[in-house]
């Protein structure tokens, strides 16, 4: 059944409590699967205390890093997670500049500048290390993912506390696909910086998709479906189509049943199939918006007295900063 939800502020310069807002929404849609549970949050860029507003185009799979990016990757394999963090830094080190590195149980967060392409960098990462998986790498975005309820990446990584912009979560069930932590949402849109997905269904043409898209050199890290989603909608932004464009296109091109949310680092967008078979409210006011598959979740993290709306079969809607 799964449950997604997302939050964004509108002004361009605020920032609040995003990891908090998120996760007090994926408590409630816990009901609807405990097999995984995950987040990505979008913070002020590249660990800066300060944000400049992004007017530049989506980056392409080889751009390269001039500026700070926030790398996030799960840890496992041989050996203790700090001993296997530090074989990680000397290696990203021969080719990008480490600003920050931390540890956090089996996560490991770099922030990196001076690098090649996000590619690049992310192959470095798992390079001959059993175990290490790249969740993300972006400017802005941080995603974290494990098995089990939101009340773990509040107790673990002290999510809870994240200040950010914008983000997404998702709560899972398991019906397709293996139940792990890489086949947990959100999925990042690898190798395309700052792009990530939660999705709620089943998109029934994902294999033939996938052989396409395979046959043009792309490539998944995981056999769940709404991967595809992700890199569906990036490869569109990497074409020159707006997110709302985008969005359009992905309703009449996968098949099935979807209700799902893209974040990037400009806002968030969500779309729905034209059965109308998965739900999704929304909640919006001056200063942000809201959304979630059930309305309990957006009464407990903004209290009972709402106005909100059931968007409909086909509705597109994208909120940007």
């Amino acid at each position: 059944m799964c449950g997604v939800a997302g939050f964004l502020y509108k002004d361009p310069g605020r920032t609040g409590p995003i990891g908090q807002t998120v996760l007090r929404m994926l408590d409630v849609l816990g009901s609807r699967g405990g097999d995984g549970s995950g987040v990505a949050l979008y913070g002020v860029g590249g660990g800066s205390s300060s944000r400049e507003k992004d007017t530049a185009s989506l980056p392409t799979p080889d751009s390269r890093l001039p500026i700070s990016f926030v790398v996030r990757m799960v840890l496992g394999g041989h050996g203790p997670a700090h001993e296997q963090a530090a074989r990680i830094k000397d290696r990203v080190e021969r080719i990008a500049t480490v600003q920050e590195a931390e540890v956090q149980h089996d996560y490991l967060r770099l922030v990196v500048r001076d690098g090649d392409e996000v590619s690049v960098l992310a192959d470095a990462v798992e390079h001959d290390d059993p175990g290490v998986e790249v969740f993300s790498i972006g400017r802005a975005m941080e995603v974290v993912k494990q098995v089990g309820p939101a009340q773990v990446l509040r107790d673990k990584y002290c999510l809870s506390t994240f200040q950010g912009t914008h983000g997404i979560g998702h709560t899972r069930l398991a019906t397709e696909s293996r139940v792990d932590i890489s086949h947990c949402h959100p999925f990042w849109a690898r190798p395309y910086a700052d792009i990530a997905v939660v999705h709620n269904g089943q998109i029934t043409n994902y294999r033939k998709l996938r052989r396409r898209m395979e046959m043009r050199g792309v490539h998944f890290c995981t056999g769940n479906d709404s991967e595809i989603i992700a890199l569906y909608i990036a490869e569109q932004l990497a074409s020159g189509a707006t997110l709302r464009q985008a969005l359009e296109r992905s309703v009449d091109d996968l098949d099935g049943t979807f209700t799902y949310l893209i974040a990037t680092a400009q806002g968030i967008g969500m779309a729905r199939d034209v059965f109308d078979t998965k739900a999704l409210v929304v909640t919006e006011t001056d200063e942000w918006v809201a959304m979630a598959s059930e309305e309990v979740a957006l009464c407990e993290a903004f209290g009972g007295a709402l106005r909100t709306y059931q968007p409909p079969a086909r509705e597109v809607q994208v909120w940007l900063r």
